[in-house]
């Protein structure tokens, strides 16, 4: 590897940690509150859905399975589905209702009121997840987006807005996925502790 190789993976990750220590006084409190909604969610009975586009579908898809199988912690197996997974559903939605939609109809047959509907966004403005946000809102689904720094059309859309600071879609994905890994932390051990 060249030195100016090493050089720039060396600049990419020391300009994450800036943005993680930044990031951990600016948004700790909002992650802490997504983590009791979580929480709230699932001891009441309702399940978790997430959805993206892109690298923010992987990331939907990476998290519901870390509650649906373990984090770290043996514990029950909590409800959460990535709305992204289906590739059959997706391109049939999109076919006969297209892209903005797909979603949505995904959030009306599988959401139900009591539940907890994250969305992933580097820009806010994907009109799929700003429609998917206006159902759940209509259904009685709780919505929680991670945004970038400025929030988009999402941003005030949804019950808790939590924004991210950094630029570029690496960037605000790369803290984006340390906040809900942070956030999966604690219910793991919520739930680590429940009796049997």
């Amino acid at each position: 590897m060249s030195t100016n190789s090493a050089d720039a993976i060396r600049r990419h990750l020391q300009n994450l940690a800036r943005n993680a220590d930044s990031a951990a006084d600016l948004v700790g409190d909002a992650a802490a509150r997504y983590a009791e909604l979580v929480r709230e969610t699932l001891l009441a009975g309702g399940k978790l859905m997430y959805a993206g586009n892109g690298g923010s579908a992987a990331a939907a898809e990476h998290i519901a399975t870390e509650y649906v199988v373990r984090l770290q912690r043996d514990r029950r197996a909590l409800p959460a589905i990535a709305l992204t997974a289906s590739t059959a559903t997706l391109s049939a939605a999109a076919n006969d209702f297209g892209y903005e939609r797909v979603f949505a109809r995904l959030v009306e047959a599988h959401g139900r009121a009591g539940d907890l509907l994250v969305l992933h966004s580097t820009s806010g403005n994907s009109p799929n997840l700003v429609e998917a946000a206006k159902i759940a809102s209509g259904m009685g689904i709780s919505t929680v987006a991670l945004l970038d720094r400025d929030g988009g059309q999402l941003g005030p859309l949804v019950d808790l807005a939590i924004r991210v600071p950094a630029d570029g879609s690496a960037g605000v994905q790369e803290l984006q996925l340390a906040i809900e890994h942070a956030v999966a932390d604690l219910v793991d051990e919520w739930f680590a502790q429940e009796r049997p």
